[in-house]
């Protein structure tokens, strides 16, 4: 089993950054590709970004491209998501999720555990 734990969320103005980190509990975290998502209020949960088992695999949504990166230290039991630019429609709650499977990793069917979530507000 793996506990997820997010932070480095907050308040930041339109163009800014914020670094959020998911750290993960237990031995098999080098075993599982992650994935952050994110959900808004009165929207459904929307795929962000996945990084494969040992990093040498990423993906990103559309919105996201060019401006986020997922990165991952297996040695730290911790995943990453730089955000630089941040617009205002980035407002969310982020989660980081964790998955055995090795297709379909941008659904979020595919994941098995995930993080409580830490908030992210971008004024305009």
């Amino acid at each position: 089993q793996v506990q997820l734990v997010e932070s480095g969320g907050g308040l930041v103005q339109a163009g800014g950054s914020l670094r959020l980190s998911c750290a993960a509990s237990g031995r098999t975290f080098s075993r599982h590709s992650m994935g952050w998502f994110r959900q808004a209020p009165g929207k459904e949960r929307e795929f962000v970004a996945f990084i494969n088992w040992n990093g040498d695999g990423t993906d990103y949504a559309d919105s996201v491209k060019g401006r986020f990166t997922i990165s991952r230290s297996n040695a730290k039991n911790t995943l990453y998501l730089q955000m630089n630019n941040l617009k205002p429609e980035d407002t969310a709650t982020y989660y980081c999720a964790a998955t055995r499977s090795g297709v379909g990793l941008n659904e979020a069917r595919r994941y098995d555990y995930w993080g409580q979530g830490t908030q992210v507000t971008v004024s305009s």
